[in-house]
């Protein structure tokens, strides 16, 4: 759901050319170590790996840093379960590429070692063997003759069907969404056993009953088997699927209950104790619920199995954690948009019938990420809304954060040349410099407070997974995405004080969403690649969308110099007009789980890329060195011991990629 998840260079553009705005920060300790700090760590094919500080640590008590450290360490002890769950022997592959890694003891010179450690790479920042975005399989650059000669060598077996996977043609896409193909079948994500098809697993899952009012969320925690001929759900829980990470996490989040801020914090954790003790649903809700009403307290986190963009059909969440301490002053500002929530929605394009009489108790906050793990790591948002569950949202309200070093540290870590070279002029390129960091930021808050809290479903119409089934999530996050668009052309923005120039703001954000929408985002593709994921896919299918729809009224001119192509805009009023038709389009698609219209979108504007401009920009890409996609190591939050109490802690940074990784898979290997 609502993630906007691994932001590319080419997305940030506008925070690295805004200054290099700093962290927040209230120590001049801090600030200093931030100046000097180091982010970049390590680049290998089209990755590269920052680091990031935790602002505002020494300003937490002890009992607060405690509570920091619990939750990572149970974060972290639950890393295997994303292994598993991304591809069923990625866990057996990662084991063995690691024993090759550390034992092999032959000559390390040579071109086909630095292919085999290129790729180690890629598999550790993928958690697996499909690329993180693409979903593609990660063919290796060594031959298969080289890898047996390592296993040799290293003396490591590897079963002789899972390492052949690496070389053959076998499970090639981790998410497949081709609406011609069998996606659950075809895709080789492990939420389903091999040999399910899409058929049966959605008449698996609608032939359960649930509450119309009050569902659950049906399949969120399990893995759809075949047992004695029948289908069923292998739960994750103490005792169950993944049994033995989930209690190494049990124990931390009892440590963490025990040193909790607040009565409600205590609470919160004390329901997700259960869930993961019992593997309950109704538990999963009872914990959301206390956890999105728990908003006191310095330290928050994100803890569970939660979004469903790796499953084909949307029902089966991905493990991820994040640790987070609030930045109470960014925070502030964004709880005006929280505050007047119900503004925006009355002042929407939206079908009267589709707007929320009452928009419930939505949160934003910037927030500093103190550790990651699963889906969220080493590619991580940069912003989060939760919980997922629509009745939840409406009836008891979410949490919106931005991750505030994470966007820092991004825009810290360096700049290419990406934005002279895809902007149309040098107006476009002085409002993105000026205004695109702030816009960007603002953009997100709208998206995640505004946007996803909006509108409403129709009455008897079932859940946009129900009705909208694989397009469900590219049509909420481009529903989210458009209401955000829509009012960042609004004086209402200065009105809050949230900007001082809504007209520029604006402007650089229309600018911006369009280059990236219909150009630089190729960037993330293979020449001849359909678009898969669900936020590129929102990106092009609203930016390609009011192209076409302005076309007669010269909205956006499509502009060929020297045989490049750039979109300029050429009326911004009229494109905030068609922004609002969509908008009101996927709100009524939402409302209405109108699927044929749903997939029409879609598969008209957001799936197919015009070959001869991906081409172009490809090559107009090549020039630039900064990798496509990046991601972080943790810091390492390390305990000073007296006796057996902890009295303090120290924050350590990892010196490499390989060294935070070999040390995650012997400390926090426990399903291997």
């Amino acid at each position: 759901m609502n993630h906007l998840k691994t932001l590319s260079l080419l997305l940030l553009t506008a925070l690295i050319f805004s200054c290099q705005e700093k962290p927040e920060t209230t120590s001049e300790t801090n600030k200093d170590l931030v100046e000097e700090f180091d982010y970049n760590v390590t680049e290998f094919a089209d990755i590269g790996v920052l680091r990031y500080q935790i602002p505002g640590w020494q300003e937490l008590s002890l009992k607060q840093q405690k509570l920091v450290y619990y939750l990572t360490q149970a974060g972290l002890s639950g890393r295997d379960i994303i292994w598993d769950q991304n591809y069923r022997h990625n866990l057996a592959i990662r084991t063995g590429l690691e024993e090759i890694f550390t034992t092999y003891q032959g000559d390390k010179n040579t071109e086909e070692w630095q292919q085999f450690e290129t790729y180690l790479n890629r598999v550790w920042f993928a958690n697996g063997i499909h690329h993180h975005y693409s979903m593609d399989k990660m063919k290796p650059e060594f031959s298969k003759e080289y890898f047996v000669t390592l296993m040799e060598d290293a003396d490591v077996t590897i079963a002789n069907d899972v390492w052949q996977v690496l070389f053959n043609d076998q499970d090639a896409k981790k998410v497949v969404l081709d609406k011609d193909k069998d996606i659950v079948l075809e895709s080789a994500v492990n939420f389903y056993e091999p040999g399910i098809t899409t058929d049966e697993a959605k008449a698996f899952y609608n032939s359960i009953p649930v509450d119309k009012e009050k569902p659950v969320e049906i399949g969120l925690n399990s893995r759809l088997v075949r047992k004695n001929g029948k289908l069923m759900d292998d739960v994750y829980k103490s005792g169950g699927l993944y049994g033995k990470a989930i209690d190494e996490m049990i124990y931390w989040l009892q440590l963490a209950q025990g040193v909790a801020e607040t009565p409600k914090q205590e609470k919160a954790l004390g329901l997700l104790i259960e869930y993961y003790e019992t593997g309950s649903l109704a538990k999963w809700d009872e914990y959301a619920i206390a956890w999105s009403t728990s908003t006191e307290g310095a330290v928050d986190w994100i803890n569970g199995f939660i979004e469903v963009y790796n499953d084909p059909i949307a029902y089966k969440g991905s493990y991820e954690t994040i640790v987070q301490i609030k930045d109470f002053d960014m925070s502030r500002q964004m709880n005006v948009l929280s505050e007047n929530a119900q503004w925006f929605e009355d002042n929407s394009p939206l079908m009267e019938e589709h707007k929320k009489e009452s928009v419930t108790g939505v949160s934003y906050k910037t927030v500093n990420v103190a550790g990651e793990a699963g889906d969220a790591s080493p590619a991580t948002p940069i912003g989060v809304n939760l919980p997922n569950n629509t009745w939840i949202r409406t009836v008891h309200g979410s949490k919106s954060v931005s991750l505030g070093n994470i966007i820092a540290a991004y825009g810290n870590a360096g700049s290419s040349g990406r934005l002279e070279e895809f902007a149309h002029d040098e107006r476009e390129i002085e409002l993105e410099k000026k205004y695109g960091a702030k816009a960007d930021k603002l953009h997100t808050a709208l998206h995640e407070v505004v946007g996803h809290a909006s509108g409403q479903i129709n009455p008897g119409v079932g859940t946009p997974k129900e009705t909208l089934g694989s397009y469900k999530s590219t049509i909420e996050e481009g529903r989210a995405d458009l209401f955000g668009l829509y009012y960042l052309m609004d004086p209402k923005l200065q009105e809050l004080n949230l900007v001082d120039d809504w007209k520029s703001y604006g402007t650089a954000a229309y600018d911006g969403y369009i280059r990236n929408g219909l150009l630089s985002q190729l960037v993330r593709l293979e020449l001849g690649q359909d678009v898969e994921e669900a936020h590129m896919r929102n990106r092009q299918w609203v930016s390609a969308w009011v192209y076409e729809q302005g076309m007669e009224d010269n909205v956006i001119e499509k502009v060929v110099k020297d045989g490049m192509t750039y979109y300029d805009i050429k009326d911004y009023d009229k494109l905030r007009m068609l922004f609002g038709e969509l908008l009101r389009e996927t709100q009524r698609i939402t409302s209405e789980g109108d699927f044929a219209a749903a997939q029409a979108l879609v598969e008209n504007y957001g799936v197919k890329v015009d070959q001869e401009i991906h081409k172009e920009v490809l090559n107009r890409n090549s020039k630039f060195k900064t990798p496509a996609y990046r991601g972080f190591v943790n810091p390492v939050i390390v305990p000073t011991m007296d006796g057996d109490s902890i009295s303090g802690f120290t924050i350590e940074q990892p010196a490499t990629f390989k060294e935070q990784m070999l040390m995650y898979s012997k400390k926090f290997g426990f399903l291997d």
